[in-house]
């Protein structure tokens, strides 16, 4: 017959077991959790937030939205951390005009770009007075009411703003805060040269871009995936953390609106 100190040794035993075992299931749902993010990452969407203002006014300072992984197939970028598994891409589909794309900068391999496919593999892309020129033949645009902006000094100011309508039909929104006098509004000749993509952002003047040679042609490779939604918008300066400011600095109409 047990005694009492085997009763407790048992029930030690058995609790010892039983918290391990808790651990161990913890552990599980915890890796099994990860593993599900890490494939939704890879596989079909990654969530994206602008920092800077090269595709105002399509695109916001403080705007968080979801790149289709999907979209043009996978490469090696597809992957956090790119590491070289293989080249090239697999189940490719190359970017359509117009197309709002996350691409690593040429120049290093891991900066992440977001900007407009605006020239396709053997297409002439050139600037001439403000007007963007698609294989010799200027792009529509037609003004539009100016885009209120603010200025340094954080005040509002109008810009001039286009509806430019591209060759294949898509539509969209530039600004030009130097009206066509910008750096980039007068340019040489770009011939996009085979897999490669030229990407230009909407706010003409103040985007870094394929017109600079220290971003250039964007190889098929290095794309990561297609801008679709915006799943939420914060004012440029707010914090996302500070949940009691949302009432009046989350931006409530931009919330889970499609990317055009």
């Amino acid at each position: 017959m047990a005694n009492d100190a085997d009763i407790k040794s048992k029930a030690a035993r058995d609790k010892g077991a039983k918290e391990e075992g808790g651990v161990l299931e913890t552990i599980k749902v915890v890796v099994q959790a990860l593993l599900i993010a890490l494939v939704i990452r890879t596989l079909l969407f990654q969530p994206f937030n602008i920092p800077s203002g090269s595709l105002i006014p399509t695109l916001l300072i403080g705007d968080y939205l979801f790149v289709s992984k999907y979209t043009y197939g996978y490469s090696k970028h597809s992957v956090p951390f790119s590491p070289p598994l293989f080249d090239g891409r697999v189940w490719a589909a190359e970017p359509k005009r117009g197309d709002i794309a996350v691409f690593k900068l040429p120049s290093d391999n891991s900066t992440d770009y977001i900007k407009r496919v605006i020239g396709l593999p053997g297409d002439r892309i050139q600037m001439i007075n403000g007007i963007l020129h698609i294989n010799n033949v200027p792009v529509k645009r037609e003004r539009i009411a100016d885009y209120v902006s603010t200025d340094n000094w954080g005040r509002s100011t109008p810009v001039i703003q286009y509806r430019e309508t591209l060759p294949n039909g898509v539509s969209h929104e530039i600004i030009e805060r130097e009206g066509d006098t910008g750096t980039f509004d007068n340019t040489p000749v770009f011939l996009v040269p085979p897999g490669h993509f030229f990407m230009m952002g909407d706010n003409r003047d103040n985007s870094l871009d394929s017109r600079d040679r220290s971003v250039g042609f964007v190889p098929f490779e290095n794309f990561v995936g297609r801008a679709e939604i915006i799943f939420f918008s914060i004012e440029d300066g707010a914090s996302a953390w500070r949940v009691w400011e949302w009432p009046w600095t989350v931006r409530w109409n931009r919330l889970f609106s499609a990317i055009k």
